[in-house]
Order: C-alpha cells, then structure tokens, then sequence
C-alpha cells in the first residue's frame, strides 16, 4: 500500500497528516522470517534489546495488513477513508481510498455501523457491536477505537481524530448460537405442548359454580415450568379443585406435573378429606422424583356447607371476595410442600357462600424479583377487589392488573371459580329440603312420607318422582340397620339432577355385593346403583358417613 499515492486525494491538513503518518511508521526491511532484518541484526551483535524493543520495531501497517481481522481507518467528521487492510479488502472488495465512508464503505451503513462512529468520534471512548450479519451472510463483531492522528493546529473541528474500525469474523460462534438457541426453542415448544396437553383441555362445569382458569406459559427467555390446574366433580353435588405448581423447569417439570395431576385425579374419586389426599400426593411425589417438590392446594366446595375445605402444601393462600365485596384470605398453607415426605397435613375452611367469587394461582401472578411476595399477594387482592363478571373476565383482569405480559418471566396458572347468588326463576331450579331423622321404626315411614311430598311438590314426571322416593327409602333402611343416630335425609335438586343423601354417624362405608337368594339384607346399595346415574360414599368431617346418589333431570 502506498501512503503518498492515497494521501495526495486528501485536502489540507489531512495530507499533511497522512506525510507525517508515513514519516511516524517507516516500512522496516524484513529479515527471512517475520522479524524484521534490524532487530535480527541487533540481536546477532548482542546487542541489548529486548522483546519490547523488537515489538516497537515492527511496522503498524505491516502487522494490519497481515491480521486476519477486518481493519479499516477512518477520518474526520466525514470518516473520510485512511485505509483498508488485505482482510477487509477480500471481504467486501477493494475501496478507494480519501473518500467518504458513505460513499466508499456502504457495508458499513447496511450495518448501522455510522451513528457508532459519530458517537466514537465525539466521546473518544471504544464501543463495540456484538454479531452484526453482513449481507454475505458472514457475522462480525466491530469494535470501534479512537484513532488521533498527527494533526497540526490548523486542523480544523473534528479533523483532528479518526476511528479504527476492527471487525471479527464470529460467524461460527454466531451459527452455534443460533443452534444452541433453536434446540432452546425447540425444547421448550415440546415443554409447552407437553404442558398444555396435560391441563384439562375443556373444565368441567359443576352445577353449583362457575369457573374459568388460565395458563399462560414464560416469555421465549423463560423455560416453561411445572404449573396446574384441575377441576374434578366428586358428586353429591360437590366438587374439587386443585392447582399446583413444581418447583423446576422443562420438560421434566411438566412430566412431573402430569403424573401429579394424574395421581389427584384417582384420589380425588376416593372423596377423601383435603389432607388425606395432599398425604397421599406427597408419598407419591417423593416417589416421582425426590429432587423435585411442588407446592399444591387441594379444595372441596359443598353447596350444602357454604364453605371451601382445603388442604395447602406450601402454596399461596386461597383469595375469597364475598357477596359483599370484602376479601377474605385463607390461613397460611397447613402443611409443607409435596415431596418432602413425613409431614402431616391439616384440612381448613374459608367461607364461599351464593355471591361469592374465590382466586386460586401459582406464584408467577404475583411473584416479582424486586418485591416481596406479599406486596403481590396484596396487589391481587385490591385487584380481586374490583374484578367483576363472569369468571373468565375476572381471570383476564387480574393477569393484566398484575402485569403479565407476553414475556413474563414465569409462568402463571390462575382459577377463577364463582357461587352465584340465584335469585327469580333460576332460583326455582335449586331447591334444597332435609328432615332429622331420630331412629327408629318410626323413621323409614317419615323418610318415604318427606320425600314423596318433597319431590312432588318440585313437580317431577311421576317415574323420577317413584325412582327418588324408592331411593330416599333404601339409603334410609341402609342407615337404620348399618348406621348409628343423628341421621340426617336431604333432597337437593339443580338445574341439571336430583340428589338425594343420607348421613349418619357410622363411618362403616357402604360396599355393592351381590345378595344371594336366601339372604334377607344386602339389596339395597344394589337397588341404588341399577335406578340411579351414580351413586357413592365418603367419610363426614366430625365422624360418620353420608351416602349419596344422582339422578339425571331430562333436558
């Protein structure tokens, strides 16, 4: 490269520079290898020089031209060309030299590179660009350094610096991130599908309630993690829901997960209480995995009780916003998180009465790194406080009152389920009677003579009216011989079937057997399961049993 031929395109100043630029760095005469023949020289007569000494000799233009990085100079306000070395040349071709950038080096405008120079130039501080992709499809890495030149006092403003320009060619480290970040994406897709496939595709809708739940995975940043919902109806007009959330990330915590939700599904037709089922999980979730734990909550909502029962396995207290707008919040969880194994759970209850609407979520809607986690507990709490509608609408408002977004760095579950309060004729469709029963051989007669009143002052057809009466009158026989007093008959009807159970205070659970011919007992569980759509059993809270059967209400 010849200094003189370049320099002499240059106005003023700038050609004076590039004379002294020449005169500064001369072209050192090379020995047979790439020490340059002075030095060489100088170490054969001994004399004292050093490996500084040698790296001083060595010409600048000399070591540019034979890096393999892209190296380009250039000066003044309008980045007028100094120079190019051989790499850059091969990578975007031959420029002339003493022009403007702008006009000679158009990679570097395609590349957003000419705001950084500006900002080089008037800071004088390096700044560097991170894998910018030419349109060769090759990526660099630019560092952009201050360059003075020896300028004379008559430079004018800006005259006076230039900006080194060195670019790294870091397309093979570019390709493997991309990879890395495909098989990233590809990853968590398969996470996300895995996930999604395991939460209840469609919720089942009790008749007693209204719900609506979300999911919404992490932002593409965030690896999906192990959050779930589920909605189960156990019968009798009762129903559970649980949600839950293990602790992980990927397609391990969604795996888990499954078998989780999976396990709380076969507990749940046990119609165990809260607690047993949340011991039942933690034996098994230590099972699944013992590095992984989960924090859970398990509640049963009975239309008769007006309460939400609920175990909590260190997971975020359950938001109840009654008929009268007050929010409640469940106690502190009852036991500690699944998987930590022997621990015993308690069981809790919240008020959940006609007009009442209750929130279960998992920590992402209201865990954020730069507060506390009870400032997000509080945050819902106000939001919860104004979110009305249906409870689908509630779930929109309260993910967007807390901030979820697109790129949330968590993932978020949220149940939104509803007590509506039934006024008018939808009224008439829920209709709940019960009678004391004492004992006795006066109790079976009293028992037919409620129900057939009962039933058909609700106006059934004659055949629904006979099929219930028949059932109130052998689960009454089933408790008087089976059974110990108090014992309690209750009728319920809702817009979709007739309930009908007895309660006494026996725990000895009911089992259908088949009667042998010769037998006088053992027919009436049998009787219950032939005319009734379902029928079950469960344990009461204070002692005792209630038993129970369904019968479908034509549409």
């Amino acid at each position: 490269m010849n200094f003189t031929r370049w320099s002499a395109r240059l106005p003023g100043t700038q050609r004076r520079a590039a004379a002294r630029t020449e005169q500064t760095v001369p072209a050192a005469p090379r020995g047979d290898g790439s020490v340059p023949a002075a030095r060489a020289e100088r170490l054969s007569d001994g004399a004292r020089a050093t490996t500084a000494d040698g790296v001083d000799a060595l010409p600048v233009r000399e070591v540019l031209d034979r890096v393999p990085a892209l190296v380009a100079l250039v000066h003044g306000a309008e980045h007028r060309v100094v120079y190019v070395n051989d790499s850059y040349a091969a990578a975007f071709g031959p420029r002339p030299l003493g022009e403007p950038a702008h006009e000679t080096l158009p990679e570097l405008a395609e590349l957003g590179l000419f705001p950084l120079l500006d900002q080089v130039l008037r800071s004088s501080k390096p700044r560097t660009v991170k894998s910018r992709k030419a349109a060769s499809g090759r990526s660099y890495t630019f560092t952009c350094t201050p360059a003075t030149l020896p300028l004379d006092g008559s430079a004018g403003p800006g005259e006076g610096g230039g900006v080194l320009i060195f670019a790294a060619d870091v397309t093979d480290h570019a390709e493997a991130a991309e990879r890395l970040r495909a098989s990233e994406r590809a990853q968590r897709e398969t996470a996300v599908t895995l996930q999604k496939s395991l939460l209840p595709q469609e919720l089942e809708q009790p008749d007693d309630l209204r719900i609506a739940a979300t999911y919404q995975p992490g932002g593409t940043e965030a690896a999906v993690g192990g959050d779930w919902y589920d909605v189960i109806t156990l019968g009798g007009g009762r129903t559970a829901l649980v949600i839950g959330d293990v602790m992980g990330r990927g397609v391990r915590a969604a795996a888990v997960m499954g078998q989780l939700r999976t396990a709380v599904r076969a507990y749940a037709r046990l119609d165990l209480p809260p607690h047993e089922v949340l011991q039942l999980l933690d034996g098994l979730a230590s099972e699944i995995d013992p590095s992984q734990i989960a924090t859970c909550v398990y509640a049963v909502h009975d239309p008769n009780e007006g309460s939400l029962s609920y175990a909590s396995a260190g997971h975020l207290p359950i938001l109840v916003r009654d008929e009268n707008g007050r929010i409640h919040r469940a106690e502190e969880p009852t036991g500690p998180p699944l998987g930590t194994g022997g621990w015993q759970h308690t069981s809790a209850s919240v008020p959940l009465g006609p007009g009442s609407t209750a929130v279960l979520y998992t920590d992402g809607l209201v865990e954020r790194r730069s507060e506390d986690i009870d400032e997000g507990v509080a945050s819902l709490e106000r939001a919860l406080a104004g979110a009305t509608g249906t409870p689908q609408v509630v779930c929109d408002r309260l993910i967007r009152a807390l901030g979820v977004t697109a790129d949330h760095d968590d993932d978020v579950a949220v149940l939104v389920l509803q007590h509506p309060a039934r006024t008018g004729s939808d009224a008439e469709l829920f209709r709940n009677a019960t009678l004391e029963l004492l004992g006795g051989i006066e109790a079976a007669p009293r028992a037919r003579a409620f129900a057939t009143g009962v039933l058909a002052s609700w106006r059934f057809a004659p055949d629904l009216h006979d099929l219930g009466v028949l059932a109130a009158s052998e689960l009454v026989a089933n408790s008087l011989q089976h059974g110990t007093p108090p014992m309690r008959l209750r009728l319920r009807r809702t817009d979709r079937r007739l309930i009908i159970e007895v309660t006494d205070g026996d725990e000895h659970l009911p089992r259908r057997r088949r009667a042998e011919p010769a037998d006088e007992a053992g027919r009436g569980i049998a009787i219950i399961a032939t005319i009734a759509s379902n029928w079950g059993s469960r344990r009461t809270p204070g002692g005792g049993k209630a038993v129970w059967c369904e019968f479908a209400l034509p549409k």
